[in-house]
């Protein structure tokens, strides 16, 4: 009997059959393939690799795999009560003789260039990028200055704090993470969540309540910034409390589609010290002003003149100014990120119920940072 399309269409594709088993078993359903190769045959083979994704509509198993790993390392490190054991291996004979041999090449590098034998430098900078990766392979952490990075010219802004914000008591970091005890017995840990600033009143689902008169500007550029203010913040509150304080932080949007943040803190902080930074802490932007368009829809947009290599009017063919050139001639912040007034905090206990609360809703959405 002929099948039907219909009756064709139900059947399921190969590709459909395969994720589902891939899911049955745990495993990867979109492994990378990698070529690995013997060093000693020369004989080449394909790996499959998992992709590692956090997002579950695009590989369930390694985002249950990657939310169970980010749920174990929180529990274990938010209540620590162990100083960990940060003192860095010796560097080995072998690190030590890779390092004197990029230095070499970097100098040989450089002098290829300055002669103006481009063949040689590229060689050289395969031979430099080949011992970069040897060096990862032993176990160096860091990086090491490129040989084609240009050097920059530091722009030295002013140091001393805005009129507008709050002084901040400053003690010297002690080389601890762990939190204090007390009683003898109790060394709670905080959940801590900062919010931006309000930009105008929204309703329940979100929207502003008046369009024309919401800051959608001020809104867009703070959270474009908003990871920088969020860095500046940890540095304050370690000046302040004078230890080391460690995080494990998650970044989500609220419905006015502002980003907040939710972070335990291992060790407890007092909320009114808490307020105290979150008011003094700010983000100044040292970017050249970009209120107003110079080139308007319809207009002829610059283009781009290859012997100048720089962009020029379209219409005066004069070159308009380079980035590096519009920041230099920067004299004021063009846009300075604040948090709103609202600083909640909690003080919790590890291994109450109320901990492992706060943890599952730390590990549900994908953007955590752990330092």
């Amino acid at each position: 009997m002929t099948e039907t399309r219909a009756e064709r269409m139900r059947i399921p594709l190969a590709a459909d059959i395969v994720q589902a088993t891939a899911e049955q078993h745990g495993v990867c359903v979109r492994p990378f393939t990698m070529e690995v190769g013997d060093p000693d045959t020369g004989e080449l083979q394909y790996v499959a690799v998992p992709c590692g994704s956090t997002v579950k509509s695009v590989c369930g198993p390694c985002a249950r795999k990657a939310r169970a790993l980010r749920i174990t390392q929180c529990r274990e490190g938010w209540h620590l009560v162990d100083e960990p054991d940060f003192t860095p291996d010796e560097a080995t004979t072998d690190q030590k003789a890779l390092l004197e041999l990029r230095a070499d090449l970097f100098t040989a590098y450089k002098q290829a260039v300055a002669g103006g034998q481009l063949d040689e430098a590229d060689e050289l900078r395969e031979e430099i990028t080949k011992t970069d990766e040897e060096l990862r392979q032993l176990g160096m952490r860091g990086r090491l200055p490129s040989p084609d990075a240009p050097a920059k010219k530091t722009v030295k802004r002013s140091t001393k704090r805005r009129q507008d914000a709050p002084d901040l008591p400053r003690r010297k970091i002690d080389k601890r993470t762990v939190g204090r005890e007390y009683a003898g017995k109790y060394r709670p840990s905080m959940f801590v969540t900062l919010t931006l600033d309000t930009y105008g009143r929204v309703q329940e689902d979100g929207t502003p309540v008046n369009p024309n008169t919401y800051d959608y500007r001020r809104a867009a550029r703070d959270a474009v910034h908003f990871s920088s203010l969020v860095d500046r913040w940890w540095q304050n509150l370690r000046r302040v409390v004078g230890w080391d304080v460690q995080y494990f932080a998650t970044v989500e949007p609220q419905k006015r589609a502002a980003p907040h943040l939710h972070t335990a803190i291992r060790g407890s902080v007092p909320h009114e010290l808490l307020k105290l930074v979150t008011a003094a802490t700010y983000h100044q932007v040292w970017w050249p002003n970009h209120n107003e368009r110079v080139y308007q829809d319809g207009e002829p947009l610059p283009v781009w003149d290859s012997q100048l290599a720089a962009f020029v009017d379209p219409t005066t063919r004069v070159p308009l100014r380079s980035w590096d050139q519009a920041v230099h001639e920067v004299d004021e912040p063009a846009h300075v990120v604040r948090y709103g007034v609202q600083v909640h905090s909690k003080g919790l206990l590890g291994g109450t119920e109320e901990a492992g609360r706060h943890i599952g809703y730390l590990t549900n959405v994908p953007h955590e940072v752990d330092r």
